[in-house]
Order: C-alpha cells, then sequence, then structure tokens
C-alpha cells in the first residue's frame, strides 16, 4: 500500500506564502493524476489543484493566480507552493492521486491568521 506523508504546513499571517510537500513511499506520480485538498473546520474535503503526469495543471477558481503545483518525479514528491495566503486558506492539506484512490495521510494544518 502507498503511503503519503504531507508536511510543510504551520501558523502564516494574511499575505504570507507556505510550500507544501507530498511524499509517497513508492513511485505513482509518473503514472497518475496527483492532487492537493483540503478539509477545513465543519466542511467537506474539497481538490485544490492537479497536476497531470505530463505536467498539465489545473486549480480551483478559490486558489488560481496564487497556488502552484509541481512535482519531482526523482524524489516521488509534489509540491504545492502557496502564495498571498488568506483566511479562508486555513485547512489541513492532503495530497491523494486524482480522483482520490489510497488511503489518506495525516495531512498538514495550515493557519492563516495575524
Amino acid at each position: 500500500q502507498v503511503q503519503l506523508v504531507e508536511s510543510g504546513g504551520g501558523l502564516v499571517q494574511p499575505g504570507g506564502s507556505l510550500r507544501l510537500s507530498c511524499a509517497a513511499s513508492r513511485t505513482i506520480f509518473s503514472v497518475n493524476v496527483m492532487g492537493w485538498y483540503r478539509q477545513a473546520p465543519g466542511k467537506q474535503r474539497e481538490l485544490v489543484a492537479v497536476i497531470t503526469s505530463g505536467g498539465i495543471t489545473n486549480y480551483a477558481d478559490s486558489v488560481k493566480g496564487r497556488f502552484t503545483i509541481s512535482r519531482d518525479y526523482a524524489k516521488n514528491t509534489v509540491y504545492l507552493q502557496m502564495n498571498s495566503l488568506k483566511s479562508e486558506d486555513t485547512a489541513v492539506y492532503y495530497c491523494n492521486v486524482n480522483p482520490p484512490y489510497y488511503d489518506w495521510g495525516q495531512g498538514t494544518q495550515v493557519t492563516v491568521s495575524s
């Protein structure tokens, strides 16, 4: 079974930046569409960004122009660069293939607050 481990979250002020990382226990990124998801308190998990094996990306309207998804095949790692963060970006962030298939990792908490 593939393990997904997210990291890089933290507390940041509005307008700040964070870079999240997602490492997989084996090679899956090269053959799958990878996604970053987030779940805010009291809300359903939502898809934030995806990247195909060919490098094509797509973003939720709420993060378009502020977030960038990328991947490093050699490191089995997917990244999410988050800029111009807003309070509404506060959530636990997860990665998985798209559509989700593997067990969810523990996620990484992102809190945007002054």
